[in-house]
């Protein structure tokens, strides 16, 4: 992790700019605390009990990204990646049989799909239907949620990488 080759957000510009901006410097954040690491190094667990691993939240985060952009704005019956629930983002969290490549296939996957979603909306007042409430969300409340999933979890990823082998930084 040495080079950083992220594209920071924009210093200026508008609402869906700036949140598009963050957004994607949070996904490359994510992205840049795994380089580098074999599978197993990413299934590295924080500390027992736990499951969390740098592995488990690309999981996790491919079912953030589908919960919120995917199943809010297309398919409100797209199922989970890894589990059988509607609405069960722990399962996500056993990456003991998983792989860098499945994770992030499926974490690209998704992204790829949000990003479309996000550039095909004509306004940020997009309403959609977010399946677990009942209730109609915009997208910028989406963007919004996420981008806050994204920050509390990469702040994970910090502490996660630094145990795995001592890395440390943005």
């Amino acid at each position: 992790m040495t080079s950083d080759d992220r594209v920071g957000p924009p210093l200026s510009g508008s609402e869906r700019e700036t949140l598009r901006g963050f957004l994607d410097y949070h996904r490359e954040t994510l992205a840049m605390k795994c380089a580098g690491l074999t599978d197993e190094q990413l299934r590295e667990r924080s500390m027992p009990p736990s499951t969390l691993s740098l592995l488990a939240l690309v999981r996790h985060l491919t079912e953030v990204e589908r919960a919120w952009f995917r199943r809010v704005f297309e398919d409100g019956d797209a199922p989970m990646v890894w589990s059988q629930e509607p609405f069960d983002f722990q399962a996500a969290y056993d990456a003991s049989a998983s792989n860098r490549a499945e994770a992030f296939a499926a974490w690209e996957a998704e992204v790829a799909t949000s990003r479309r979603i996000e550039r095909e909306a004509a306004s940020l007042d997009l309403p959609g239907r977010q399946p677990r409430w009942g209730k109609d969300v915009s997208l910028r409340m989406v963007m919004v949620h996420v981008l806050l999933e994204y920050g509390r979890h990469n702040g994970h990823a910090d502490l996660l990488r630094e145990g795995v082998d001592g890395t440390v930084g943005a």
